[in-house]
């Protein structure tokens, strides 16, 4: 029977489920297949020295997929199972320990599920010092960092530990920010107190001064932290990412509260060699500058005369010697080519130290 006519006859549900069972077994039997050529893949990338995790790789195929779609699937639901798809292949590949800032449930949390899927082997860390050193001393494959949000800046801290740690940048990924209310009770009047990471609260100062305006707020150490003491209360609510719901069985009061709608972070995702993707179009320097006058302009020319563009710069405090900083910037380009090869060496040349910490292929924007 078909599933529709002209004349509005309703479909015959038993036939239809046939039908899905059918192609269900089609679709495991061909997800199985995939599972072999991927095992295959992997021989050869551990015969070949190559890394398991191949950001640019998996974006090829994520957009191939997405560009040989008719519909009805929608893009983004696509690109959410293959995701998938190829996080078990890569788990399947060799299971590789991806470390981010804890607990489960913070935004660093679901910026790794979002990016690496849920096979891979997530570990919580305290602190973004632990993160580095799992990742540069005790053999954790990938960690998860947040660099940078468009509201609130650079993380400087971040920064810092490039300084200390001798890890390489492998991928960036960008992840939006969007806050919600979620809480045990049935509606946003019947909250009593707020719970969230300060951060959460003050950018969503204006939601809650228009519509909670004498609810008590109070700041915890994160978002997945003031979630855990709110599941477990009726008329408290945290502030948070939309998936903490879920994580606690908890109801959505109230959805996108920010007070600043396009928030962004951008993190970086770290290991402890050098990324060696086919295409790389981003390298990322640390380095110091000799005290000297126009240091830092000799190091901007030498960029600028090579029509490089910089998207980044900022300076911090070098620890333990007073009034030196070093630099962190961007460039749209990939230093590793030969063809970059004297810019590389004019650049150290200028400076007193230089790190590459990584030339990695950016994350494409696509609707």
């Amino acid at each position: 029977m078909a599933d529709t006519t002209d004349n509005g006859n309703i479909p015959d549900l038993g036939e239809l489920r046939e039908k899905i069972d059918r192609i269900d077994r089609q679709i495991v039997d061909l997800l199985n297949q995939r599972a072999d050529v991927s095992l295959g893949v992997g021989r050869y990338k551990a015969a070949h020295g190559e890394a398991i995790y191949k950001p640019f790789r998996e974006q090829e195929v994520l957009n191939k997929i997405a560009d040989s779609s008719p519909g009805p699937l929608p893009d983004k639901h696509l690109r959410t199972i293959y995701r998938e798809i190829m996080s078990s292949s890569r788990h399947l590949q060799r299971p590789e320990r991806v470390v981010y800032l804890g607990p489960e449930g913070t935004f660093s949390y679901f910026a790794a599920i979002e990016h690496m899927g849920s096979a891979a082997a997530l570990t919580p860390k305290n602190n973004f010092e632990e993160i580095f050193r799992a990742v540069a001393e005790e053999g954790a494959e990938l960690g998860v960092i947040p660099l940078e949000n468009s509201i609130e800046g650079t993380v400087g801290q971040v920064v810092d530990l490039f300084m200390k740690y001798k890890v390489y940048i492998q991928a960036e990924v960008f992840s939006r920010i969007s806050h919600c209310l979620i809480s045990n009770a049935e509606k946003a009047e019947d909250v009593e107190v707020v719970y969230s990471h300060p951060q959460p609260l003050g950018q969503c100062r204006d939601w809650l001064r228009t519509h909670l305006r004498d609810v008590p707020t109070i700041p915890m150490e994160s978002t997945a932290e003031a979630a855990k003491v709110v599941a477990g209360k009726k008329a408290a609510a945290v502030i948070g990412h939309i998936k903490l719901a879920d994580l606690h069985g908890m109801n959505v009061l109230a959805q996108s509260i920010e007070d600043i709608p396009d928030n962004w972070t951008r993190f970086l995702i770290i290991g402890a060699s050098p990324s060696k993707e086919g295409r790389r179009d981003k390298t990322t320097l640390l380095f110091t500058l000799p005290d000297k006058p126009g240091a830092l302009a000799r190091v901007l020319t030498t960029i600028a005369h090579q029509s490089i563009n910089m998207t980044k710069l900022e300076s911090r405090p070098f620890r333990g010697e007073k009034w030196k900083y070093v630099f962190f910037t961007d460039l749209e380009c990939d230093l590793g080519k030969a063809k970059y090869e004297e810019v590389l060496e004019d650049i150290r040349q200028q400076c007193h130290t230089l790190r590459v910490l990584g030339t990695y292929p950016t994350q494409e924007e696509r609707p």
